[in-house]
């Protein structure tokens, strides 16, 4: 899930524009070679500054971190390629993987790269429990200078994930002072943080790969209410787009749309409500969408065509699964949807009549009715939550929203519905973490206590796997299985609602290539392929 932390306010804005002018980040610059990029969301500032062993550019959200590069890269048609590394493998048993690197880097400092500032990277991010989840790693070992063998404590088909997500720093990092002044190999270093502003990225004269057009970056970390006056003033380059905005359009500038796999939905609680707390002392169960009829009838009757229509301008599609648009995709664990007439069907045979007149369906004295919360600093969720609660209403069934913070979220997800997102390509987070049997541990992947143990041994199997191909499979059976499944022809613990696209007006006269397919969350990842092909910023 997406947990994103803004800085807000209209005053903000006022400060941004000021200081891209007093930076000279800002389009006002009459150096062409200089971008202006307002992050989305998602890129959200690090509180502690750019190091990836604290999360910035992987863990939670995975994107270019500008400063550092990783052993593998994501190539234009969205595989997984050599970065730092040059090639690897997998032992027989698939605990061992073996990785080769380049001998011809230097970090921006001039130090040498090699595979002891590999292996120090992983286990210093095991031993500090960076967002990035590394517990299956046992070890990392530099076998000599271009080699690092990782030990993992069981098979993990998808700990290429992780080395294509964790950005490299050298042995001699010191948390103390890395975030402020992070050496990297990537293709920028940072030049000035002017924290809760905005930070300024110059070119990495040791960079080894082709030298990015952009000689500076200045990435600002803006509220979303202010994107559109931002693209207004035309002073940024690229500017992430509000659902409030994406029927307008701004002088000077491209719309773009990418899709990056975005899904929204609801999450149930699964079980029923028999007094059971979670550690942190979260209540547990939800009687009403602990029914399967309930959560069967609202995957059924709800309308995502409407919703992407209404909500999104037609910017988003239509989702089932949370993973629609990946490769372990189950088309068969879909349902077919925006049939009311069916969905109360579903509810009557499942013992749900409205047996007072009052609109509401009931069974054995209990009314279809629960809380639905939602972050409200975020409008399409907000508006995902409400055009959700009046569908709902049609069926028969009553959805109270409860716009909450993320924490307060997190306390009520074992016991009331919310609504969440996910766009990971990794099917560890997207399927084995979403969708996994476990017990309550107040952290907010399977925020719902879903369990359902054919399903688990197929997602264990997929993580066993030594083949990606056969991997994808088994993830994409796990959906379905035994008349169960985490999809909504199985089990049904969610109602993936949307699928929404990642939109941003970009500047005329910038060029930002090709991107790979489903992963528009990270714009920037091509950084080295942008150019402005007019002659003035």
């Amino acid at each position: 899930m997406d947990k994103k932390i803004l800085i807000g306010g209209a005053v903000v804005l006022v400060a941004i524009i000021a200081a891209a002018f007093l930076f000279m980040g800002g389009s006002s610059d009459s150096d062409p070679t200089h971008l202006t990029v307002a992050a989305h969301s998602n890129i959200k500032e690090p509180e502690s500054g750019f190091d990836p062993l604290t999360g910035w550019g992987c863990g939670h959200q995975n994107y270019n971190p500008l400063v550092q590069s990783c052993l593998f890269k994501t190539d234009s048609n969205g595989t997984i390629v050599p970065d730092l590394a040059t090639d690897y493998s997998i032992s027989q048993d698939g605990k061992t993987w073996t990785v080769n690197v380049r001998n011809d880097v230097k970090f921006s400092d001039n130090s040498t790269f090699d595979a002891k500032d590999v292996a120090f990277t992983f286990n210093k991010a095991k031993e500090t429990e960076s967002d990035l989840d590394l517990t299956n790693l046992e070890k990392a070992t530099a076998k000599n200078d271009t080699c690092v063998e990782f030990q993992l404590v069981e098979p993990r088909s998808t700990f290429i994930y992780d080395l294509r997500y964790l950005g490299i720093v050298p042995e001699e990092y010191d948390n103390s002072t890395y975030g402020k002044n992070p050496i990297g190999t990537g293709p920028y270093v940072l030049d000035h943080w002017d924290k809760g502003q905005q930070a300024i990225f110059k070119i990495n004269d040791n960079y080894y790969g082709d030298k990015p057009y952009f000689t500076q970056v200045t990435l600002l970390f803006p509220d979303e209410a202010t994107w559109l006056e931002l693209a207004k003033s035309g002073q940024v380059d690229v500017v992430p787009v509000a659902t409030s905005a994406l029927n307008q359009s701004v002088d000077g500038y491209q719309f773009y749309e990418v899709s990056a796999g975005r899904a929204q939905g609801i999450s149930f609680p699964y079980l029923e409500d028999t007094g059971a707390v979670s550690p942190a002392g979260s209540k547990i169960g939800n009687n009403v969408t602990a029914d399967k009829s309930i959560r069967e009838a609202l995957n059924v009757g709800i309308d995502r065509q409407k919703m992407c229509d209404e909500i999104f301008s037609g910017h988003a599609t239509p989702e089932f699964t949370s993973v629609d648009t990946r490769d372990y995709a189950n088309p068969d664990a879909k349902v077919q949807d925006a049939n009311v007439t069916q969905a109360k069907q579903i509810l009557k045979e499942g013992g749900w009549e409205d047996t007072d007149g009052d609109g509401i369906v009931d069974k054995n004295g209990t009314k279809a009715s629960f809380d639905l919360y939602y972050p409200p600093d975020y409008l399409d969720r907000q508006s995902l939550a409400t055009v959700f609660a009046e569908q709902a209403k049609e069926l028969g069934i009553e959805v109270k929203l409860v716009g909450a913070d993320w924490d307060t979220i997190y306390a009520n997800m074992y016991s009331s519905a919310a609504v969440m997102q996910q766009t990971s390509p990794d099917p560890y987070k997207s399927i084995y973490q979403q969708y996994h049997s476990k017990e309550a541990d107040d952290f907010y992947m399977n925020p719902n206590l879903y369990n359902n143990s054919a399903s688990d041994k197929l997602m264990e199997d997929a993580m066993h796997s030594t083949d990606l191909n056969s991997s994808n499979t088994l993830w994409g059976q796990s959906a379905l299985v035994n008349g169960g499944g985490w999809g909504p022809a199985g089990d049904a613990p969610f109602a993936w609602l949307v699928n929404y696209d990642y939109n941003y007006f970009i500047k005329n006269g910038v060029d930002i290539g090709h991107q790979p397919t489903g992963l528009g969350n990270d714009v920037l990842i091509n950084i080295c392929e942008w150019t402005r092909t007019n002659s003035t910023a």
